[in-house]
């Protein structure tokens, strides 16, 4: 092996492992899984189509996903996860249950993330992923 291919070899691999190293530092976050085993754990919040996860945990805040936003309404969301309720009324009985029960399963999951001794704040981030995933399309991209 001449020189250069040599020392283009051994860049090229220096390169390799600091990105391998940066990219386990960064996905490694021992406590964040500890939180969604513990929301994956509790019977109520297991048996919802949906299924809320802490993202990141920094400085005392629990970043969590939640499939509504401003970007997304809660009507959207319910007529993916209960397909029944896709041409129901806002005001239509069903529908203001299915959001109450929405809201209930939310308010559970940031109550066992919040008794958390490190855990100071819920900040909730739209869960694009789970959206895409399922064929929905928002502004901004994903």
């Amino acid at each position: 092996m001449d020189r250069f291919t040599r020392n283009y070899a051994i860049g090229l691999a220096v390169a390799v492992a600091a990105l391998a190293a940066f990219w386990v530092a960064s996905a490694w976050h021992p406590r964040v899984r500890a939180l969604n085993e513990l929301l994956q754990a509790d019977p109520y919040l297991s048996a919802y189509p949906y299924h809320f996860r802490v993202l990141s945990l920094k400085d005392g805040i629990a970043t969590m996903s939640t499939p509504r936003s401003f970007d997304f309404p809660v009507i959207r969301f319910l007529a993916i996860i209960h397909p029944e309720l896709a041409r129901a009324a806002q005001d239509d009985p069903r529908m203001i249950a299915a959001q109450q029960d929405l809201v209930n399963h939310q308010k559970k999951a940031q109550a066992l993330v919040s008794k958390q001794p490190d855990v100071e704040a819920v900040r909730w981030q739209l869960d694009r992923e789970w959206l895409s995933d399922r064929g929905v399309r928002l502004p901004g991209g994903f």
